[in-house]
């Protein structure tokens, strides 16, 4: 690649903080929002123009998963709960035993409102450009926006971008995508229809996934074969004609690429219009949909996976092993979406009524970087064990945890790797965290 010099020239530093939090999203408003509790100063670095990430920026109404698999027992407390039940109280959606369903605009409105009584400061339209380094310790980032390029010093700061941009700026050894060949999950843009009679589409369809359905459209020519099986209808009362539609799938396509990016937006939104023409002609209750929305960034599942001295496996989850450091629960399956095709990859693991398990905190410490924790889908995973754990609900705990660990390792001066962790777990247990079995409410 041809490569040009410019200019080197000092930036201004705007901001000093005790925790920067790269990335508004799920884990990002868990962070921010925990570390605040704890009394640090905190400030949000976010791309868009709202928190939340893809369950706001993205179209994605629906977080999950909050219960033992098939059950109604909760096993996710904490901030996560705590946002359920403002959406729900809020008038914004409803809650079962799998999640939240609920309109996009309302959870933006609710994030701002807590950012703003937390004291927690946010810079939208801002972009990360690179970790600042010294002696293995972050001790800052180069951020991005009109204002020019700027500097944010910082004591801690939780990579929370989804991409572990931070962490592999900062040095930090990744994977990415599968181990034969690097690929990554699909992609998928969410669109929001109208004109939709929800209580006939229920009652008409024989099975969630609709299989059939997309497989007679295709053997009719009405829809190219991207997909075979619908990923989700986001449906919620208070929005009784709109459903938030999880259904696009654009496979072999880059996160840290932009012209993939561009490309998998674009494709995206031309499946979308596909996918209503579709839905006019062979859905019942769908005969007079129209396109309300498209989000406006494309949503990912995968992409960097920032290694730490633990690396959680698919084998871990699937035994349901017990850990001393657990931060919380997860309880999503091993859902890893056909990464060479429409549909589900052979991956796929459906576990028994009742799974759950253990999340421990050790997996979003990085290797080789002080100073430095991540949180959501760029922990230290394999690849199929992120295919349960990337979920937002888990996201959330997982940046709760990283925001608590960030403020107690300044107050007790060490690095995240060193820091006490029954207090961080007695921390985030008073804050209604579900750590262990004593936890969960009968």
């Amino acid at each position: 690649m041809e490569t040009q010099l410019v200019p080197a020239r000092a930036l201004p530093v705007v901001a000093d903080v005790d925790v920067l939090v790269v990335g508004g999203g799920p884990a990002g408003v868990g962070a921010a929002f925990a570390a605040r509790r704890a009394g640090a100063s905190v400030l949000v670095i976010e791309q868009f123009n709202c928190l939340g990430g893809v369950a706001t920026a993205g179209g994605h109404g629906h977080i999950s998963v909050f219960c033992a698999n098939g059950t109604d027992t909760r096993v996710v407390g904490g901030l996560a709960d705590d946002i359920a039940r403002r959406l729900v109280d809020g008038g914004y959606g409803f809650r079962n035993a799998h999640g939240v369903w609920f309109e996009v605009e309302g959870l933006k409105r609710i994030l701002d409102d807590m950012a703003q009584a937390a004291g927690v400061r946010v810079l939208y339209y801002t972009q990360f450009c690179e970790s600042l380094v010294e002696d293995e310790r972050i001790t800052g980032v180069v951020i991005q926006n009109k204002a020019g390029r700027q500097v944010v010093r910082a004591r801690m700061v939780v990579d929370a971008t989804g991409d572990g941009d931070v962490a592999a700026s900062a040095g930090a050894p990744f994977e990415v995508g599968r181990a034969d060949d690097g690929r990554c999950q699909p992609m998928t843009l969410m669109f929001t229809i109208g004109g939709v009679d929800w209580p006939t589409v229920e009652r008409w369809r024989t099975s969630y996934q609709m299989t059939d359905v997309w497989l007679e459209a295709q053997r009719n020519g009405d829809m190219a074969p991207f997909q075979t099986t619908v990923m989700g209808f986001w449906w919620t009362p208070t929005r009784p004609d709109q459903v938030g539609v999880n259904f696009t799938h654009i496979t072999h396509v880059d996160a840290v690429n932009a012209d993939d990016l561009t490309f998998a937006t674009m494709e995206g939104r031309r499946q979308a219009y596909q996918s209503i023409d579709v839905f006019r002609k062979y859905v019942r209750g769908m005969e007079g949909c129209y396109l309300v929305s498209t989000p406006n960034t494309v949503g990912i599942r995968e992409s960097r996976r920032i290694l730490g001295d633990l690396v959680l496996t698919d084998e871990d989850i699937l035994t349901e092993r017990t850990w001393t450091d657990s931060i919380g629960y997860g309880a999503f399956f091993i859902d890893i979406h056909h990464i060479d095709g429409p549909g589900m990859d052979h991956t796929v693991v459906r576990p028994p009524v009742g799974f759950k398990y253990q999340i421990p905190y050790r997996i979003l410490v990085p290797r080789g970087v002080e100073n430095l924790l991540t949180a959501g889908r760029c922990v230290s995973v394999t690849h199929r064990a992120l295919g349960s754990l990337r979920v937002m609900a888990q996201c959330l705990l997982m940046g709760e945890a990283a925001g608590q660990a960030a403020a107690h390792a300044l107050q007790e001066d060490v690095a995240p790797c060193h820091l006490d962790v029954p207090r961080l777990q007695a921390a985030l247990q008073a804050e209604g965290g579900i750590l262990t079995e004593d936890d969960i409410p009968v």
